[in-house]
């Protein structure tokens, strides 16, 4: 009996050895095995970040509070900010804004509580949701895109490609523009749409995959497809179950098209003429969450908390994956980069979609946020980088234009 229980754990070891082998040997993708390592219905969630320090004198709240302010006054002249503006340093806020109208129509104001379309800043949530996917082993990072995506009609793609955008995809809002034959502008575009026509349209790459940096919406459109493949819920309801909720992200959602459309603010031009909707506007992914200042930086605390992701998948987010040619600009999984020859690093991500404008800036070195978003068009938005240098060693001149 003891000899036929020790053939039998001997063979059990020695198949567990073999499965592990031909695993690592055909680089089987790693939704072939998630099932067997994380149960079908567990979502990995993102965990609030809480009593951070060192807590802020009343004396540096009050001297960086004067400096933002006069950087404030310059930058949005005789009250014309339209949106908020918030900036934090381990978590507290320093400062904080919010003017103008949500609504010009109803002249309903903008509060704390208003969420806007952050538009391109999206990413930097969407990128997020696929990492702590990644992490949870629930997506492989270098895994082909049409492992999730079975009609996606570029064999070379991967995953890392649509997070650094190098997948050579052409943009949606290009090959959908024109031609009725690949798409009639009269219908409302759908990220299943998109991929569809890619599939059955012939649509060619700009350039080949791998070869170059290409900022493209496209990929993040994917993206957003293979989070729902993977999680089995809708994009919307996936960010809020790994990403809203468990951060109290109140304010903050992915839009529903069909039903809220007409009940978010509406974003307008720097005359204040309302921008109206079109038929890109249900596509998520690249754009298409509204939040709050506040919520994002609930958001960026634990975005930057210790458990966020494991060591070594952390260190690839902040690689730079655009470096064809000699610079300082650069993009990372998710999120821009400035790489300056000192070593001193700049992260963040702007947005514009219609009349909305945002800036997301994760001073990492300062342990320091500072997010503007406004759906009154103006670049003043973007202008907010000029903040850094009150925080630390970055060549950013807080009185330029």
């Amino acid at each position: 009996m003891k000899y036929i229980k020790r053939t039998n754990i001997l063979q059990f070891l020695l198949l567990l050895f073999v499965l592990s082998s031909c695993t690592k040997e055909k680089n089987i993708p790693i939704t072939a095995i998630k099932d067997a390592e994380l149960p079908k219905d567990s979502l990995p969630k993102m965990r609030p970040l809480t009593n951070e320090t060192p807590k802020l004198t009343a004396d540096y709240i009050n001297s960086k509070k004067a400096e933002i302010d006069v950087f404030y006054r310059r930058n949005w002249p005789s009250n014309s900010m339209n949106g908020g503006f918030l900036v934090a340093k381990n978590g507290q806020i320093i400062y904080e804004k919010y003017e103008g109208y949500a609504n010009f129509r109803d002249k309903t104001y903008i509060t704390s509580n208003t969420p806007i379309h952050i538009a391109s800043v999206s990413k930097v949530l969407t990128a997020t949701a696929v990492l702590k996917l990644v992490n949870a082993k629930r997506i492989g990072l270098d895994d082909l895109v049409t492992v999730y995506l079975k009609e996606f009609p570029y064999p070379k793609v991967t995953v890392r490609m649509l997070l650094s955008h190098r997948s050579g995809m052409r943009s949606y809002a290009y090959f959908t523009d024109r031609d009725k034959s690949v798409w009639d502008r009269h219908n409302t575009l759908t990220n299943q749409d998109i991929l569809t026509i890619m599939a059955t349209k012939n649509i060619g790459l700009e350039q080949r995959t791998g070869t170059r940096f290409a900022y493209c919406n496209t990929n993040y459109a994917m993206l957003a497809l293979i989070v729902e493949k993977v999680t089995k819920m809708s994009f919307g309801k996936a960010m809020s179950e790994m990403i809203f909720k468990p951060l109290a992200m109140t304010n903050t959602f992915v839009l529903d098209f069909d039903k809220d459309k007409k009940k978010v603010a509406p974003s307008y031009k720097g005359n204040r003429v309302e921008i109206g909707i079109d038929y890109l506007d249900k596509i998520y992914g690249d754009k298409n969450i509204y939040s709050t200042p506040r919520d994002l930086l609930k958001f960026d605390r634990a975005r930057n908390s210790p458990n966020f992701l494991e060591p070594e998948l952390l260190k690839q987010v902040y690689v730079g994956y655009s470096n064809e040619h000699p610079g300082t600009k650069n993009y990372g999984l998710g999120i821009r980069m400035v790489n300056w020859p000192n070593g001193k690093n700049f992260y963040f991500h702007n947005g514009w979609w219609h009349g909305f404008t945002s800036s997301y800036i994760p001073l990492k070195d300062e342990n320091t946020t500072i997010i503007a978003l406004s759906n009154k068009f103006t670049k003043s938005t973007y202008a907010v980088r000029k903040i850094a240098p009150l925080f630390g060693d970055y060549p950013f001149k807080v009185e330029d234009e």
